[in-house]
């Protein structure tokens, strides 16, 4: 059965959010409760980590959809023809 464009729509607006979403997430969350608060590094050094973990997530998020991508359905639609 072939995706249907509400369906492909769905999808895309899933990563959207999730690109918007997850790496601000990531970056504050890491650097506030991981990095200072775990670690107990100095602000200057949460900074640098924190980023390169928010890059992290942007890159699994984009693998994620390229994995989507390329397993979705491809095959036509059948079509009826009405006599």
């Amino acid at each position: 059965m072939a995706l249907s464009q509400s369906s492909v729509m769905k999808t895309m607006l899933l990563f959207t959010i999730m690109m918007v979403v997850m790496p601000i997430f990531t970056y504050f969350a890491s650097k506030s409760l991981i990095f200072e608060g775990f670690f107990g590094m100095v602000s200057t050094s949460s900074y640098f980590y924190a980023a390169i973990s928010a890059i992290a997530v942007v890159h699994i998020i984009l693998g994620m959809f390229i994995y989507v991508a390329w397993n979705e359905d491809t095959t036509p639609a059948m079509s009826f023809k009405a006599d």
